[in-house]
């Protein structure tokens, strides 16, 4: 059931189904909350599933500016979220930008977050400062929106599916028959908005000029809950890296799997992926953590 909330004067879509522990559910680019359906009926069966647009991206607001782009500003904006839905405590599950927001928030707010699932990414400090020829070819796109506006904008909007369409293509085994019909015309409607493209151009230009300071000041700290990273066997990550590796200084408590198909595995494979979820967070409780002694 596709709902609207206001979230401090501005307008959060998002898909709510099932009943159960709360799951919180992040795409990336250049997708929006859809792609999550085909998953929806397997992990609602257990939870209660929130799949949110996150700011910039599908039917939810488009700030302006590159800072309100931030993973930061987006986490935070997403834990409101679930707070005003009532829920303080969650399961949180991302893939590409989304699971770059759902690494900052487990950093940022680590009471809220009772599980974190990361999908087909490896840090964005790691990426940045040990950058290939072989990922700067594969991730390009990186680079490219994150030139001073208004070049990418002006180029993606003189034909905005062309060059989206070639993103969903480009990182990892892919074809578009690899993609609903149904959710393709969803992302087609939501990124022909030059709002849109605007706040995805913002998006990359904060993990530049934003995000790689905030996660340089972390790099000493660990995500204490229990963590699950997912990534699509055949994509442009694991061919590139050892994707496990580069998060095992972060996740104090890591597993990691791979599952069949390139960097959009969830579309390519949704049930795989609801499966490897499901078997992850089941046992893992969301009731509040236990109450931390005073420091003395």
């Amino acid at each position: 059931m596709t709902d609207f909330i206001d979230i401090d004067g501005r307008t959060v879509a998002y898909d709510r189904a099932g009943d159960g522990p709360p799951l919180l559910m992040l795409h990336g680019f250049p997708q929006m909350r859809a792609m999550w359906r085909p998953l929806m009926p397997d992990l609602a069966a257990s939870h209660t599933v929130i799949a949110a647009d996150l700011r910039g991206y599908g039917d939810s607001w488009k700030p302006e500016g590159v800072e309100a782009m931030s993973f930061r500003a987006m986490a935070g904006e997403m834990r409101a979220l679930m707070s005003a839905l009532g829920f303080a405590r969650f399961h949180l599950a991302g893939h590409d930008r989304g699971a770059r927001v759902a690494h900052r928030m487990a950093l940022d707010a680590p009471d809220a977050v009772a599980s974190l699932t990361l999908m087909d990414i490896v840090p964005t400090e790691h990426l940045l400062s040990t950058l290939t020829h072989e990922v700067a070819r594969a991730y390009y796109h990186w680079f490219f929106l994150a030139q001073p506006a208004p070049f990418p904008e002006t180029m993606i909007g003189h034909e905005p599916s062309a060059y989206f369409e070639r993103c969903l293509l480009g990182f990892g085994k892919a074809s578009l028959s690899d993609f609903d019909e149904t959710l393709l015309a969803e992302y087609r409607r939501a990124w022909r908005d030059p709002a849109a493209i605007r706040a995805m151009c913002d998006d990359y230009r904060a993990a530049i000029d934003v995000d790689i300071v905030h996660d340089r000041a972390d790099l000493d700290r660990q995500v204490g809950c229990p963590a699950l990273v997912l990534f699509g066997a055949d994509g442009a990550m694991a061919r590139a890296m050892d994707v496990p590796a580069t998060w095992a200084p972060r996740l104090a408590d890591m597993r990691a799997a791979s599952v069949t198909g390139g960097h959009f595995f969830p579309d390519q494979s949704p049930d795989e992926t609801a499966a490897a979820l499901l078997a992850f967070v089941r046992d893992i409780s969301v009731l509040a953590p236990a109450a931390r002694p005073h420091p003395s």
